[in-house]
Formats: structure tokens, sequence, C-alpha cells
């Protein structure tokens, strides 16, 4: 943890050096620079990791991801000792063949994460701590995907597809088959970019549907698929035995704010309904991060000269915090 601690701060240091916005790639304890994220792309080796800074990064649609990525922002969250904001990627992010083991975290993403739009087999990609449109598995070769303590503004489609879908702020889910949907809250309103109908939890076979607060019927309510294991959801109406009805009661009484897909939110229970937190809901289970913060240094303070000392040295002060 030391040496990896020590190589992104040599990354931040080079980086506020140059006194631009640059991305750092590491790659085996060497650190390259770049101006774009397209360019950043394009030139790590496989198994590198993108560290972006706080700042806008526009990406077009004809950029691949085909090696093993790990791309890091520094949050999507305004954090008032951040000294260089959130992160923002604009544009869609395609993790196509050879990409497996991908990752990105700790970003605003504008557009979509496509997994296997090539119609590929892209195993174990990770989506978590980030605000973004959707997540798209273009088809059902695609394996245990995982989508984690996520923003996710609208439907994420899977395609049948396989994957671990857990402690997220979520639109709705469609066609997620094989695999876990697990606390998180959906807000599932009556109409969407993705499907007609917008459930909340719809098309999705021989899944495990636990413990989730589904706050919006939008007069459809959720279709779980068939063979489904449904065990303690919360919503404003009946699903079977083993869910908590939760019909007449407003969900301002059940939650500290209830603002949809957004930060504004706060999903913790209150009052009475404190009860269900161990089982129902995004902090049960593995829980959900308040910060979105990935476990990286960030920069909090920064003193750069602008010229060099009298022995051509530029002495540059920089102060960090490592996200939780």
């Amino acid at each position: 943890m030391k040496k990896f601690y020590f190589t992104l701060l040599s990354a931040l240091v080079a980086t506020v050096a140059l006194q631009a916005q640059q991305i750092s790639v590491v790659k085996a304890g060497s650190t390259t620079l770049h101006g774009t994220l397209t360019a950043a792309i394009e030139a790590a080796a496989d198994g590198s990791v993108i560290y972006l800074p706080g700042g806008g990064f526009p990406i077009n649609d004809t950029v691949k991801i085909n090696k093993k990525l790990t791309i890091i922002g520094i949050g999507h969250k305004v954090k008032g000792d951040n000294a260089d904001g959130y992160t923002t990627i604009s544009g869609n992010l395609f993790f196509d063949s050879g990409s497996d083991g991908s990752a990105v975290m700790g970003t605003y993403i504008t557009g979509n994460v496509y997994i296997g739009n090539d119609g590929n087999q892209v195993d174990e990609i990770l989506v978590r701590y980030c605000n973004l449109n959707t997540v798209q598995v273009k088809n059902n070769k695609c394996l245990r995907t995982e989508v984690n303590q996520n923003y996710i503004r609208n439907t994420s489609q899977f395609n049948g597809a396989s994957a671990l879908f857990t402690n997220n702020i979520a639109h709705s889910v469609n066609n997620l088959d094989n695999g876990l949907i697990i606390n998180n809250v959906i807000t599932s309103t009556a109409s969407g970019s993705y499907v007609n109908d917008c459930k909340a939890i719809s098309n999705s076979d021989n899944t495990s549907i636990k413990g989730n607060v589904i706050l919006s019927w939008g007069g459809y309510g959720p279709q779980s698929g068939s063979n489904c294991l449904t065990s303690q959801n919360m919503l404003s109406n009946s699903w079977g035995d083993d869910c908590y009805n939760m019909s007449g009661i407003q969900w301002a009484d059940v939650f500290v704010k209830n603002a949809g897909v957004t930060p504004a939110s706060d999903y913790h229970f209150k009052g009475d309904y404190q009860k269900y937190s161990t089982t129902c809901g995004i902090y049960a289970g593995t829980g959900f991060s308040d910060s979105a913060l990935p476990p990286v240094p960030y920069i909090v303070a920064k003193q750069i000269p602008e010229q060099t000392d009298a022995s051509g040295r530029l002495n540059i002060k920089i102060r960090v915090r490592a996200g939780e």
C-alpha cells in the first residue's frame, strides 16, 4: 500500500509541476503524462491505471478500450477541500474485447458505460463510485459485471447477461439474468429512454432480488421475471409475502431526504424505520459510501512558484488527502 501511494503521489507531483490538466498513466511504477483522456487510453499499456484529476475530460465514441485499464477520478461530488474540483468524463466509455478486468471509479460520466458493444465477451468490468447515465451490457456473453455504489440516472440494460448490481441509487434495471440485484434504491418512473414501460426491475430471470427499496411504481411496478428469489424488498404495494409493504406511507417519513437519483438525496432511514437498515436499502449489505471517493489521494492545497530558484529548482508544495 505504501508503494501504491508513493507512486501515485509521484504522479500528482509531476502533474502539478506542469501547472496543467495532465492525466497520469501508471504501470509498474512508471508514470507518463498525457493531455487528453483519448491520448491516455491509446498510450496506456495493458494493466495500466489512469488517474484523472479534477476537471472535464471529453471523449468521443470512436475511442474503444480493448485492454485492461483502471480509470480513477477523484470523485464526482463537490468537496470543499478538493483544490481541483471533481472529475467529469464528457461522453461514453466503451469496454470492448480485450478489456476484461477493467474498472472505472470516482467520475461523473455524462453518457453511458458500454460493455461488449463489439459483440464479444467482456468479463469482470467494475463500475463503482460514479454518477452516470446508464450501464449498457450489450450481449449475454459478458460475465460478472459489477455495478456498485453508483448514481445511475436512467435504465441500465443487461441484455440477459449476469451481473452484480448492488448498493446503487438507480432509475431502473432491465434484463439482468442469473445475477444479483441487492440493496439498491430504485426510483423507477413511468417512462424512460430505454424501455417502454420502465418497470423498476424488469425481464430479469434466475436472479436474487433482495433488500431493495423501490420508491415509485410509476403505474407499473416491479416485474422480476421468472425463477427469481425475492426477499426483504421495500415498496409502496405488495410484491409477495416476503416484502415490506409500505402502502399509504410517505417516503419522506422513511428517509432523511428523498430527492431521486442525485447526491442531494439522503437515503438513511430515520425514526422507527431505522430497524430496516441492516436488511434493506443502500446501507445494508456491503454498504454505500456517501463521499463516493475512491481510495486514492487528492490535492487539497498546492503552491507552485512562477519561476525556478537560483539553483534552477522549482520548489513545489502540495498537500494531499486520501479518499475514504
